[in-house]
């Protein structure tokens, strides 16, 4: 398959998640706004969701598909399947009694993660109830994101994309047509979330049947697969992680600050989310099994220039993309959250997080790229390292930031943190001659950088007065946004196509 072929497929399938996902915020911020509620619900909702990150997208994800790709390419079918078996088996335990865990220890997770709700009874009651309601969550989606590695380590890369639709659509529904039958109507919400955590399970069986790789019960805590599996997931749970960690974190912090703090990050982060997730999620989906597979054939010349081939991709999108959210904060936000309970005061302050986070974007992309070239190599001990001092790092500019830039101070450091963290392992990549650069490489940044000031001068001027669209109505919003969106792109992508770029410069073949 083409890889090239396989982003913009991931990509597009993401794409539509995602539009999605903007549905559901704006649907959430017109029935709730930015309140108590709110700020109930997405405490309650993160940290579940930060689980996902930690132990199925991230560590587990990380761990488990280059040993998946190892069997599939040096010890055939029956043993890949029987390893899957044991893997399924031993995760589904061990997510019981997490969730099982989470939902009796409610109270007492609630006021570690968002201390500040303490002094509101009623604030840190609703998020107990909210969080037993989601917690589930973290059982279904660890699961599908097992079925989902089994899926992209066969190059069926589509459909896992599109799996998060679903979660986006149930909370959709919910919102719309179940909140009114609770009480307080935000229940709604967790039950959304539960509903959809369970959809995007049961979605993924059918693929795995085609392949037939269905888990089947075996339990053998003892197999050589499962414990590299579970050696490895450890460290890669801090190695993958640090910007979910510092997100929890940050949540702490922006509990003692003025009510809505937490709503104001939220938004901003599920804008940041957009690119992050279509660009360096899809990337880092299609270059885990290929790398994998070269590094299992010991072509470190292969590896190498797959590298930079992703290096290369992510600036060439990940750049445009951070300039866009700087320059068009405003316009974004109003267009999509700007309506019923949500005020100018919240587009204002969702305004100052996304600038922050804007400068650290092409750094959390990169991450997600750079981590992976160390992971199929099943190498630990580098990136966790890099992770830890990462992470210090990230809560020491917390520390400073907080008190003048208040919440976007917790935005600022995340994105410099991710920028470290892309540093040091892009450093480390090449002191180790994992990674070497191919030719051109001043030549490339030089023509991205001319493409990004055309771009960059044709939203800032096209765009107006923010002022101006706080007045406009939902549908000129819309129209406007939109011909700024195809301005600037028609703008960036032409000028690296009179420059001398050319789509079929970057295609390049996954490995077999």
């Amino acid at each position: 398959m083409n890889l090239l072929k396989a982003l913009a497929a991931v990509s597009s399938m993401t794409l539509i998640s995602r539009i999605l996902g903007f549905v559901r915020d704006a649907v959430i911020a017109r029935v709730f706004g930015a309140g108590a509620a709110t700020d109930a619900f997405f405490v309650a909702f993160k940290l579940p969701n930060l689980l996902r990150r930690l132990f199925a997208e991230g560590a587990f994800s990380q761990a488990f598909v280059p040993v998946l790709a190892e069997y599939k390419h040096k010890r055939g079918v029956e043993a890949t399947h029987v390893l899957v078996n044991k893997v399924a088996t031993a995760l589904f335990l061990a997510l019981i009694v997490v969730a099982g865990l989470g939902i009796l220890a409610a109270p007492l997770v609630v006021a570690i993660s968002a201390p500040g709700f303490l002094a509101s009874p009623d604030k840190f009651d609703l998020t107990v109830d909210l969080l037993r309601i989601v917690f589930p969550y973290i059982l279904f989606i660890s699961l599908t994101s097992l079925a989902a590695g089994v899926l992209n380590t066969y190059s069926r890369f589509s459909l896992p994309a599109l799996t998060p639709a679903l979660l986006n659509v149930a909370m959709i529904l919910a919102a719309t047509v179940a909140a009114p039958w609770f009480d307080p109507p935000v229940l709604a919400l967790g039950w959304g979330a539960f509903l959809g955590g369970l959809l995007q399970l049961a979605i993924q069986l059918p693929a795995l049947k085609r392949l037939g790789l269905i888990p089947r019960w075996d339990l053998d805590l003892k197999d050589e697969g499962v414990r590299r599996i579970l050696k490895l997931m450890g460290p890669a749970a801090v190695g993958v992680s640090v910007a979910q960690v510092s997100l929890l974190i940050n949540t702490l912090f922006a509990s003692f600050l003025v009510t809505g703090s937490v709503s104001w990050l939220y938004y901003a982060d599920r804008l940041m989310e957009f690119p992050t997730g279509m660009l360096g999620v899809a990337l880092g989906t299609i270059l885990l099994p290929s790398l994998a597979k070269h590094y299992a054939d010991n072509d470190g010349g292969e590896y190498s220039r797959l590298l930079d081939w992703g290096l290369r991709m992510t600036l060439l999108l990940a750049a445009p993309s951070a300039v866009a959210l700087a320059v068009l904060a405003v316009p974004l936000i109003a267009t999509l959250f700007f309506y019923g309970e949500f005020t100018v005061h919240d587009v204002e302050m969702t305004r100052t997080a996304l600038v922050a986070y804007s400068a650290g974007l092409v750094g959390l992309i990169l991450v997600k790229v750079l981590a992976p070239g160390f992971y199929a190599r099943q190498n630990i001990r580098t990136p966790v390292k890099i992770a830890i001092f990462t992470l210090l790092a990230t809560q020491a500019m917390n520390l400073i930031f907080i008190w003048p830039l208040k919440h976007a101070g917790l935005a600022l450091a995340i994105g410099l943190g991710a920028c470290i963290n892309a540093g040091i392992l892009f450093h480390q990549l090449r002191k180790q001659r994992i990674y070497q650069p191919q030719p051109a490489w001043a030549t490339f940044l030089l023509k991205l950088a001319l493409a990004l000031l055309a771009m960059a001068a044709v939203l800032w001027f096209g765009m107006g007065s923010e002022a101006q669209w706080l007045g406009y109505r939902a549908g000129e919003r819309v129209a406007h946004l939109s011909g700024l969106v195809a301005g600037g792109a028609g703008s960036y992508f032409a000028t690296l196509w009179l420059l001398g770029f050319r789509p079929s410069q970057f295609r390049r073949r996954a490995a077999e």
